[in-house]
């Protein structure tokens, strides 16, 4: 249709258009660095992701003892106290998630670069899907910010992030770039969807036998 959008403000102008003349941004019709810059972030998310779940995410000290806790071991022990609502949101948030997001970003890579495997439309629900809770990972860092700031009784309870938050909300920030970084119009370009102008191989099949 000779058409461009823009990837910043979605504004259309007419193709050949560099400048986007609503928000100034840069127009191209597809970036041909995008699956690199999505890979990039996304190995950086996943070396994160390790040692922000092996690592402690809390520790607290009393006066008679010192505990340090990583993500899946304080959810654990939070249901062995009976909270299970908790600790299903913490695992939810911080296990199922991430592993989620690696996944499917992984995979609309690969079926950009071999060919989809499922339609156009699921393949643009998951990207969508990735995109908007990418962001709700970070409850666990939240949780430990609070209480970081709220438990601080001196020499009685003090608790404090453990090193695994720093890996963990860094692995989140990568991941969501990564996403961020993922050119959509590419599921439309490798899928099966006819282009303007082409006709459907069935269409096309009962044209040839008519």
């Amino acid at each position: 249709m000779g058409l461009i959008g823009c990837q910043r403000c979605t504004r259309v102008s007419p193709a050949g258009t560099e400048i986007c003349p609503r928000c100034g941004g840069k127009v191209r019709s597809r970036d041909p660095m995008s699956l690199q810059k999505v890979m990039a972030w996304w190995v950086l998310g996943v070396a994160c992701y390790i040692p922000g779940n092996l690592y402690p995410m809390l520790e607290t000290k009393t006066l008679v003892s010192s505990q340090s806790n990583t993500i899946i071991g304080g959810a654990v022990e939070l249901a062995q106290h009976g909270s299970w609502g908790v600790a299903i949101i913490i695992l939810a948030a911080s296990a199922l998630i991430p592993i989620a997001k690696f996944v499917i970003i992984l995979g609309l890579v690969i079926g950009v670069q071999r060919g989809p495997q499922i339609s156009d439309g699921l393949r643009q629900r998951l990207y969508e899907i990735v995109e908007y809770i990418g962001r709700w990972s970070m409850i666990d860092v939240f949780v430990v910010a609070v209480l970081s700031s709220l438990v601080q009784l001196q020499t009685l309870v003090n608790i404090t992030p453990g090193r695994a938050s720093i890996f963990f909300a860094l692995s989140v920030i990568f991941t969501m770039i990564s996403a961020q970084n993922f050119d959509s119009r590419l599921i439309w370009d490798t899928g099966n969807t006819p282009k303007p102008g082409e006709i459907p191989d069935g269409h096309a099949s009962k044209e040839r036998s008519a």
